[in-house]
């Protein structure tokens, strides 16, 4: 994977993005964690959207992929590998 991808969790809020891959980053993360982000649209080459933070810069995220908004936790946005752009 190129050195500029990151997690979506260390992307600016505001920042845009593309995803790169979805990949268990933490023990807690399934199989069907990374198959429902992957339904949602959160698969390679889609833009990506960091709009807004939860309380103490934590979770939910609000996130835009496509054009759709959703609101992952921590662990579901930690999946997701991203290059800024």
């Amino acid at each position: 994977m190129p050195a500029t991808t990151l997690r979506l969790t260390h992307l600016p809020t505001g920042a845009h993005a593309t995803v790169a891959c979805v990949s268990a980053n933490s023990p807690g993360a399934s199989a069907a964690t990374l198959e429902r982000l992957g339904e949602l649209g959160f698969i390679a080459g889609e833009p990506v959207q960091l709009l807004q933070r939860g309380p103490g810069g934590r979770e939910p995220l609000a996130v835009v992929v496509g054009e759709t908004m959703f609101a992952l936790r921590w662990l579901e946005a930690d999946c997701i590998e991203v290059s800024p752009t």
